[in-house]
């Protein structure tokens, strides 16, 4: 077995390497520039209910320390992306994630219980997207402890026992509270964390960069941030009793930020803007882990999972 093979919510993973939400379209994107046997997992684009056409450009541009985007959600809507999208992952070979998104409750539930169908038994995993800034409240699900555990418990109960990740916001003042309640509510995993708000404006034309006033940060320049994030989570679930599998998420280019994330607690690492980058990074990144594994004289990567000694 491979010293980088993992579970993550029960399902094996060869390595721990997890294409985010929204960076490898529907899943056959991705593999048109690198293999899909280089990724631990795959996630799809967010489906929402309804399809959308998203923010009008520019969507994504880049910065010094990453990029910015505000790509809104675009997709094909759940009744296409089942007809149209979900019959080609099963060609795909890794671990599928399917991604929910929504602006409400029932949102949520349509997609979940799509998702969690015989059907859609190609979809091994789910992640709740809970960043979304516009709900049918006025507010972020992954703001408000009492809506999260809402919207959390409401879309595992349409899944059924398909495992679900919940992705977190980094926005909130108090993520390991909310971490919890998503845990209390039925999440079996925590992605941590999704992209920092941000703006970035041209001097020259007085006018965002991107096509609204403000966007998400992703790359290094949010690395040292998830990995604080993704400790300070880890450690308040032990408190509570209540830890789950996790998937650090932000900025990873390298193995070392890979290895970072491990160090805190990860059991998965999650790759974005590195596959915009650099579409062979997983590869560099998979040999420099487990170079490092072997340097750290540990049998696999997992006894190195939350060794971080401050």
């Amino acid at each position: 077995m491979s010293r980088l093979a993992t579970t993550l919510c029960g399902v094996s993973l060869r390595n721990p390497l997890i294409a985010a939400a929204g960076t490898a379209g529907y899943g056959p994107e991705i593999v048109e520039v690198i293999p899909a046997s280089r990724f631990g997992a795959i996630t799809t684009k967010s489906i929402t209910p309804e399809s959308r056409a998203g923010n009008a450009p520019w969507r994504v541009t880049d910065l010094p320390g990453g990029m910015l985007n505000a790509i809104g959600l675009a997709n094909l809507g759940l009744e296409r992306f089942l007809a149209e999208a979900l019959p080609e992952l099963e060609a795909i070979d890794s671990v599928m994630i399917g991604s929910i998104a929504g602006h409400s409750i029932e949102d949520y539930v349509e997609v979940a219980g799509a998702f969690g169908d015989p059907t859609s038994a190609v979809l091994q995993l789910v992640e709740l997207n809970v960043s979304c800034p516009n709900t049918s409240k006025g507010r972020q699900f992954g703001d408000d402890a009492g809506l999260l555990a809402e919207v959390v418990s409401a879309a595992k109960a349409a899944l059924g026992s398909k495992p679900m990740l919940v992705k977190l916001s980094p926005g909130s003042a108090d993520l390991p509270g909310l971490a919890v309640a998503a845990v209390r509510a039925g999440a079996d995993g925590l992605t941590v964390s999704n992209t920092v708000p941000a703006m970035a404006i041209d001097p020259e034309t007085r006018r965002s960069r991107i096509g609204r006033a403000s966007g998400g940060l992703s790359g290094p320049a949010i690395h040292p941030l998830a990995v604080r994030l993704l400790h300070e989570v880890r450690t308040r679930l032990m408190e509570e009793e209540c830890l789950v599998p996790l998937v650090g998420l932000g900025g990873v280019l390298s193995w070392s930020d890979a290895a970072e994330f491990a160090l805190v607690g990860a059991t998965g690492v999650g790759l974005g803007t590195a596959l915009f980058i650099d579409p062979r990074s997983p590869r560099k990144i998979e040999r420099g882990l487990e170079d490092w594994v072997r340097r750290q004289g540990a049998a696999n990567l997992q006894e190195l999972v939350g060794a971080f000694e401050p």
